[in-house]
């Protein structure tokens, strides 16, 4: 009985995960709301997720806001250029769509082309802030890396696609609204697995163990 109380045990540990997730969620998601700083925020989550929660470096709050500070002002341009370029996309689509009734051809090329762009757009997205949070590169670097790595890693961009379609298909058909506060660090969690597995190969070979070096690769675990 007593082992079931020792902090070591399994389950306190993973109790303790998903109460560090839900916190983070609540803290991301109230972070999002004036909606500049949703680049920051999406890139302190991927960062906080892997490094605190995969990792067991550091504490969730203080390894966030240190990757939110650290990574504000790309992050706030990239997140606003997403926001304003899937405004303009919805706007575009729906206009298509009202083409494809008196206008079939044309309609439908415009939507097929459409369609494609925001394809690309939010599979872009999805590896955008991740690539932000551990790599150094300006917001056209940014940019070009997301666009490469998403094409170049085709499958995993589609299995990451469906994990946020089952978050919303929890959500909002089977009506399982609490997710809601605990969906941006499962999600991100989820599809860590993936995009870890993409960034090892893009990452220089480590160069020794901590006590040789002085660093913490942790990343390269």
């Amino acid at each position: 009985m007593g082992n079931f109380f020792n902090m070591d045990n399994p389950l306190f540990s993973i109790l303790s995960k998903v109460c560090d997730m839900l916190f983070i969620s609540i803290a991301f998601i109230l972070i999002c709301i004036p909606v500049i700083t949703i680049g920051p925020a999406c890139t302190a989550l991927y960062y906080v997720v892997v490094k605190v929660i995969r990792r067991e470096r550091g504490y969730v709050f203080r390894e966030f806001f240190k990757s939110f500070r650290l990574n504000f002002k790309r992050a706030a341009i990239i997140g606003v250029l997403m926001t304003i370029l899937f405004v303009i996309l919805g706007f575009d689509l729906a206009y298509a769509y009202g083409l494809t009734a008196p206008d079939s051809t044309k309609g439908s090329l415009l939507m097929g082309v459409f369609i494609g762009i925001t394809f690309l757009v939010l599979a872009s997205s999805i590896y955008i802030f991740p690539i932000l949070s551990r790599f150094d590169m300006t917001v056209k670097q940014l940019i070009k890396a997301a666009i490469f790595m998403s094409m170049r890693h085709i499958h995993f961009t589609l299995l990451m696609m469906i994990v946020y379609v089952l978050a919303a298909f929890a959500i909002v058909y089977l009506q399982f609204f609490p997710f809601v506060f605990i969906a941006p660090a499962t999600i991100a969690l989820v599809n860590s697995f993936m995009l870890e597995h993409i960034f090892k190969k893009y990452m220089p070979v480590s160069e020794g163990p901590p006590e040789e070096t002085g660093k913490d690769e942790w990343y390269l675990e």
